[in-house]
């Protein structure tokens, strides 16, 4: 029989599927390098994309809350505003009040009493006054207590006045406190 030696076959035919092998391989790989180049480009192309959303949205989340803190400073004005409003027309509507509370003091005061000083703090009017006897603070005090402009009318000091000798007369120095009662027809208008 002839001896065939193959094996030179053999050997090119593996290197060739060698070759052919590493061709594919390489092939591959610069496939999956490309698609791994583009699926990359994508992702990236989508990342850039959302934070170029993100930052406009927070740029807007900026521009919302300065608004909203205009919004709330104008908020504040406007109820200061109303609050100036509410004491002015408050004063307006109280306006005459302050001439009957003078007129009921005038005409709840007897003969013989006098007033030195009055202050009035909201609701309480304080009067420190002479009296030339002790019947007429207490005819005072009984005409407060009965006017519908005053309420619980309180004595809270009565001293004896001296004369420039030392002596001591027949009149008293009194200190009072009442709380202003608006009648009911009145506080309706205010």
């Amino acid at each position: 029989m002839a001896h065939i030696n193959l094996l030179p076959w053999r050997e090119r035919l593996r290197e060739e599927r060698k070759r052919e092998f590493f061709s594919i391989l390489a092939g591959v790989v610069v496939i999956a390098g490309g698609l791994i180049f583009l699926v990359h480009g994508y992702i990236q192309a989508g990342i850039d994309n959302q934070n170029t959303r993100n930052e406009f949205i927070r740029e807007e989340i900026r521009l919302l809350d300065a608004r909203v803190i205009e919004i709330n400073e104008l908020q504040q004005q406007k109820e200061e505003i109303r609050a100036r409003m509410n004491v002015i027309n408050n004063l307006q509507g109280t306006r005459p009040v302050i001439v009957r509370i003078f007129d009921g003091l005038v005409k709840t005061m007897p003969e013989g009493v006098y007033y030195r000083s009055l202050d009035r703090l909201e609701e309480t009017i304080s009067i420190v006054g002479i009296s030339d006897s002790y019947s007429r603070l207490t005819e005072l005090m009984r005409r407060l207590d009965e006017s519908e402009w005053f309420d619980n009318s309180d004595l809270s000091e009565v001293t004896r006045i001296e004369d420039g000798d030392g002596n001591q007369t027949d009149a008293y120095g009194f200190s009072l406190n009442l709380t202003l009662e608006l009648p009911r027809d009145l506080e309706d208008e205010v």
